[in-house]
This record gives structure tokens, C-alpha cells and sequence, in this order.
């Protein structure tokens, strides 16, 4: 199943896709009422199995009542998304994850993955304007990366089994402003500026993803290719990062993990050749089986504050 988040004047609404449309799961509970549907996108994820067979067996039913489909099957290109994952309990990032990416940037091999954090003021959705911190940065990067959501409380769990703990899986554009990131040894104030995690524009469940270690991902900006490669290249999967984030702290319902960036950044370029994000840039990031995640970015002003 693809979840949406649908995004009405700052009210956030559920809502699934549905050949190649978005069901407005509160629309359409005024034609079809069912205490049993969730409405919420994070009570999807709490609710798991569960709830995804009391939303998939509502849709199907309200698609063939026989009703009006124009009050809540809405085209996708009329809709304005919210983040795919609203309230995320933790963002836990994990940094230089992708074998070319650690070289590109004179970086050793970790041997262990690098986490650190960022906050829900960095979320906002596909085709949102992001505004550069002018003020502040005059190097913000893109970083193309998967999204790990956890669908299960885990704690101490073995790689084995920690792919059993995930929902689903998402885009997210790890937006860095490179200058603060590296003014000290802490990176967290370039990572956590406004709006710098677009996420989404689905989030999509575990079963149609099956193995997130083989995905192919991509970033364009202005339609011009600047990273291109696979999920096989992290240096930490998917299930060892969810079983070595687990010995140190309890993973919730909700929460996500960014898993790192591949080779293409700015960082990446040598010093003379680095062209950071300007206003007007288009960026999207588009990994297998997930859909394409666009924003443009826009010059910070009084009306963005």
C-alpha cells in the first residue's frame, strides 16, 4: 500500500493511492461510514497489519458503492502533500553509509554506523518550496537517501529479525548546509535547519518493497543526474542499522532512519567545481519502488519566517 499524506491549509488528512489516484480516506467516510478506519497517518503505522486490512478493505468497498468518486478520489497533481511520515517520535540519520560517498569525500570506512539526529521542523512534503537559510548557509547540499519507518517497538532485536520491526519505506532529500555542518565537530546545526527532510511522496509498505538493500536511487537538480546508484552500496543495511540503532535505544511506531547518501553530492566535488543550491533549483530524488520526491528551492523572506 502507498500512503499519502494530503495536506489541507496545514491540516494533514490520510490518504492512499489508488491507480495512479489518491482516496481521501475522511471524504470518503462521509459516504461510507466505518468506525474501524483509521484517518490518521500515524495510526496506520502503530496499528500495522491490522489497520492496513481495515483501510484496504474500506477502500475497496467505497470504490464500488456506486457513489460519487469525485468527492474524495482525488487526482494527484491536485493535491498538496504533507510529510508521509507526520510525527516521528526520533529521526535518527546515519552518515557516510554509501562505500563511494565515504570515498569521495577523503573519508574513512566506518566501522560503525554514524548516527545523529534531526527534528520534526525539518519535515515537509513533495512539491513544498524549501527556503535556503540565507542568513545563515550559502552551501546547502542534497543528499538523496531511503527512509527506514518502524512499524513495531524494537529493543535488542538481531539482524535476523529486524526487517520484522519496519513499515515501510520512503524518500527523503537530507538537505545539509555544508558550512555549519562542518564549523564544528558536531554536525547537527547544518542537518536541522527548516524544512531541510522532505519526505515522501509515498510511503510505501514493507511487502511492495520486499528487499530495501537493492534499490536503485537517484537526485536530479534541473533534470541534470548528480547522484545515481544502489542501495547494495551502504556500507550498513537496512536490517543491520535497525538491529545496531536497537542494542542502544528502544525503536517506536513511527519513528524513521535516514540511511545515508551515495556519491554525487557538492561535498563531493573538488573545491573550485562545488555549486551549491540556489533559489530556483528543482531537486528531486527518485529510489526504485518509492516514486520521485520534488521540491524547488526558494529564496528565504519575511513571508517564509
Amino acid at each position: 500500500m502507498q500512503l499519502v499524506t494530503i495536506d489541507r491549509e496545514g491540516v494533514f488528512r490520510l490518504g492512499v493511492r489508488h491507480q495512479e489516484q489518491v482516496v481521501d480516506i475522511e471524504a470518503a467516510l462521509q459516504i461510507v461510514p466505518d468506525a474501524d478506519v483509521p484517518t490518521d497517518i500515524m495510526d496506520v503505522i502503530t496499528g500495522g497489519a491490522e489497520k492496513l486490512t481495515a483501510l484496504q478493505r474500506f477502500i475497496d468497498k467505497v470504490i464500488n458503492a456506486g457513489a460519487d468518486t469525485n468527492s474524495f478520489l482525488l487526482s494527484e497533481n491536485d493535491i498538496q502533500y504533507g510529510p508521509c511520515v507526520t510525527r516521528p517520535n526520533k529521526i535518527i540519520c546515519v552518515g557516510l553509509n554509501y562505500k563511494r560517498h565515504a570515498e569521495e569525500t577523503n573519508a574513512p570506512i566506518p566501522k560503525y554506523p554514524i548516527l545523529f539526529n534531526k527534528f520534526n521542523n525539518t519535515l515537509t512534503g513533495h512539491l513544498k518550496p524549501v527556503a535556503l537559510p540565507e542568513r545563515v548557509s550559502s552551501q546547502v547540499d542534497y543528499e538523496a537517501e531511503l527512509v527506514i519507518v518502524i512499524g513495531k517497538q524494537a529493543k535488542y532485536v538481531n539482524k535476523d529479525q529486524a526487517l520484522e520491526h519496519v513499515f515501510g519505506y520512503c524518500n527523503v532529500n537530507d538537505l545539509s548546509a555544508r558550512d555549519l555542518q562542518m564549523r564544528t565537530g558536531q554536525w547537527l546545526l547544518g542537518k536541522t535547519c527548516d524544512d531541510f527532510s522532505p519526505l515522501g511522496p509515498y510511503l510505501v509498505t514493507a511487502d511492495e518493497v520486499a528487499d530495501p538493500n537493492h534499490l536503485s536511487i537517484t537526485c536530479t537538480v534541473n533534470g541534470e543526474v548528480r547522484q545515481k546508484s544502489n542501495t547494495s552500496d551502504m556500507i550498513f543495511h537496512c536490517d543491520e542499522i535497525v538491529s545496531y540503532i536497537s542494542q542502544h535505544m528502544t525503536l517506536c511506531p513511527g519513528d524513521i532512519i535516514l540511511t545515508g547518501t551515495p556519491e554525487g553530492v557538492v561535498l563531493g566535488y573538488p573545491e573550485d567545481k562545488r555549486v551549491y543550491l540556489k533559489p530556483g533549483d528543482v531537486v528531486t530524488i527518485e529510489i526504485e519502488k518509492l516514486g520521485a520526491l520534488t521540491n524547488r528551492m526558494v529564496s528565504e523572506s519575511v513571508d517564509n519566517l
